[in-house]
């Protein structure tokens, strides 16, 4: 593996083909421009934000990337990313399942609307599930030796004050994560999270309805290390990390990139 890296510049991903779902803005974009930089022979990437997304092809460029429009919640989609994605480049070698919504209200346990639930379950963990199931499907039929790795959250291994549907749809990821990791090792596929703390990226701005600045403030209480800011650059390190040979007898672990993590930091 050594000598192989040695040939490609170093690269850590060359020649493979990777997916990165909710691809087209936050964590999901860095990480396609990490992955391509690091020599992935293509991104596909996958989202609803057609417009995003083709944006960050276009930055990319079109010969090592490419957009699909899926929305993870519906398996037919799914299951067409992953197979037009193995019909146009051979193989997958990496999943990185990412996609994922916020919850609408900061909701407690005894306002917990079910509606509201079921939509984010429907993305954060039945959406995560068909992306692990359909990958996975990919890599044993391809015997491909895959990594699959998952954006969970330092809420999927705390309790939440708020935004209860979101904290127990992120400790779903986590289960997701440990049971497939042992279910896929006999055939050498790998399967990580990554567990962010809460960090800047369109979708919390949109939520919170401030700056980027403001929003990095807000987090900034929940992290006990003081002197860096997490930006999705620093996330999609990580990612790169689970996903690349540096990592290839890691598997079943949460990788938390939380600062960390504390409820505040006067406990």
């Amino acid at each position: 593996m050594a000598e192989a890296s040695s040939n490609n510049g170093g690269l850590r991903l060359a020649g493979k083909v990777a997916i990165v779902t909710g691809g087209a803005s936050g964590i999901g974009k860095e990480t396609a421009h990490v992955f391509a930089e690091q020599g992935a022979r293509v991104v596909v990437i996958a989202d609803i934000q057609d417009e995003l997304g083709n944006q960050v092809v276009a930055s990319i460029g079109t010969q090592r990337c490419t957009y699909i429009h899926c929305d993870v919640a519906d398996e037919d989609q799914v299951k067409n990313l992953v197979q037009s994605t193995v019909k146009t480049y051979g193989q997958v070698d990496i999943m990185f399942s990412n996609a994922g919504i916020l919850s609408h209200t900061k909701q407690t346990i005894m306002e917990l609307d079910i509606s509201q639930a079921n939509r984010v379950y429907a993305v954060n963990a039945q959406g995560m599930a068909l992306c692990v199931k359909y990958a996975a499907r990919a890599m044993v039929e391809g015997k491909v030796r895959g990594s699959i790795v998952c954006t969970a959250s330092v809420e999927g291994s705390n309790g939440s004050l708020e935004f209860t549907d979101y904290t127990m749809s992120k400790h779903a990821v986590l289960g997701l994560m440990r049971s497939a990791s042992v279910q896929l090792a006999a055939h050498g596929i790998r399967v990580n999270c990554v567990s962010p703390n809460g960090l800047a990226t369109p979708l919390t701005v949109n939520y919170f309805g401030v700056s980027p600045e403001k929003v990095t403030e807000i987090f900034k209480q929940y992290s006990r290390l003081e002197g860096v800011v997490l930006t999705p650059r620093l996330v999609a390190n990580a990612v790169l990390f689970l996903a690349s040979n540096d990592s290839d007898f890691v598997t079943g672990l949460d990788l938390r990139v939380d600062g960390d993590f504390v409820l505040n930091k006067s406990s």
